[in-house]
């Protein structure tokens, strides 16, 4: 039986995988200008961060910064449920 190369196995996983992962997960396609590309991956690398806890971080600080202006998303993301009247969605309609 011959072996087949490692990329020949790789390739027809990552193809038979193509749909399953396409609905697990998303790319975004974006630039970022290159100097700032090099200073956040030196943070990262400095302080053992990934990419992806970076965006999860800076998600939860633009929530967070959200919810201080808007006083019914910081009540639903601190879990009150004790809304006024004229701060429930459904009294809005």
């Amino acid at each position: 039986m011959e072996k087949k190369p490692r990329a020949i196995k790789d390739k027809r996983y990552e193809e038979k995988h193509k749909a399953e992962r396409k609905a697990k997960n998303a790319t975004w396609g974006t630039s970022v200008p290159r100097e700032k590309v090099e200073q956040i991956n030196a943070f990262l690398d400095k302080y053992g961060y990934t990419k992806v806890q970076l965006i999860e971080a800076g998600y939860k600080a633009l929530l967070d910064d959200a919810a201080e202006h808007n006083l019914s998303l910081g009540k639903i993301m601190d879990g009150y449920d004790d809304f006024f009247g004229f701060e429930s969605e459904k009294n809005k309609s």
